[in-house]
């Protein structure tokens, strides 16, 4: 791994160490390398590899035993959510819930001033379909960085797609959803979802990495008419 010195180096370092538990070099229950070995992989110091270590311990990856080395934990993309349950595994409890990559392009979004200001002029675009109980529901347009797209759609369905994205090096530190109601829907969002005329649930989600730099953007329609979104927590 090549650390950028403009960069926080406990950062990059918890960083490439979160990729490799996620693509599965460092599987569950086994030991991450030495912190000696570590500083010699990333030609660190100690207390780089100290933070990056304590950052993962915090998030649930990894668990220094004394005297036996660093385990991991989890795989897990957002083990500090574990108390919220999304609303797609609420949806697969009481229904039948199926997805579908629709496409992934690189598009123009000059058009759109959050997206332009976010990426630039072009971005690459992913499109997502949910189907509950056969029935068009949600529908997803997801904007990222511009990034190579080859062997997108298999790999994204081999993964869930914050973990495609942080295996493209794009950290996924936190995210944030906004929630509205579009009366003027785009005509062809309205076909997809098979709506007539009346207004539709909008979420708009902008996802950060470490680093407060914005790595997605999406925007979800829903057919809150099949059903209405939900969100449960346990206190």
């Amino acid at each position: 791994m090549s650390v950028n010195r403009k960069k926080l180096l406990y950062l990059e370092v918890a960083q490439q160490i979160k990729k490799d538990i996620l693509s599965g070099r460092y599987p569950v229950g086994s030991y991450i390398p030495t912190e000696r070995e570590l500083e010699e992989m990333f030609a660190v110091s100690k207390i780089t590899v100290r933070n990056a270590v304590e950052i993962l311990s915090n998030e649930g990856y990894l668990e220094k035993k004394s005297g036996k080395g660093t385990t991991v934990l989890s795989n897990r993309l957002f083990n500090r959510l574990s108390k919220a349950n999304s609303f797609s595994s609420i949806l697969e409890k009481q229904h039948e819930l199926k997805k579908e990559l629709m496409e992934i392009d690189v598009v123009d979004v000059q058009n759109n001033a959050t997206l332009f200001e976010a990426f630039g002029e072009s971005a690459t675009c992913l499109k997502r379909m949910y189907y509950l109980d056969g029935e068009p529901y949600i529908t997803f347009e997801h904007y990222f960085p511009v990034m190579s797209i080859k062997h997108a759609i298999n790999e994204i369905e081999s993964n869930s797609l914050y973990k495609w994205l942080a295996l493209k090096g794009f950290d996924v530190a936190n995210f944030s959803d906004r929630f509205y109601v579009v009366v003027d829907v785009d005509p062809m969002i309205r076909k997809i979802l098979k709506l007539e005329d009346q207004p539709v649930l909008c979420r708009e989600r902008h996802t950060e990495n470490a680093e407060g730099e914005v790595v997605e953007i999406s925007y979800g329609y829903y057919n809150t008419d099949a059903k209405a979104y939900q969100i449960d927590y346990e206190i």
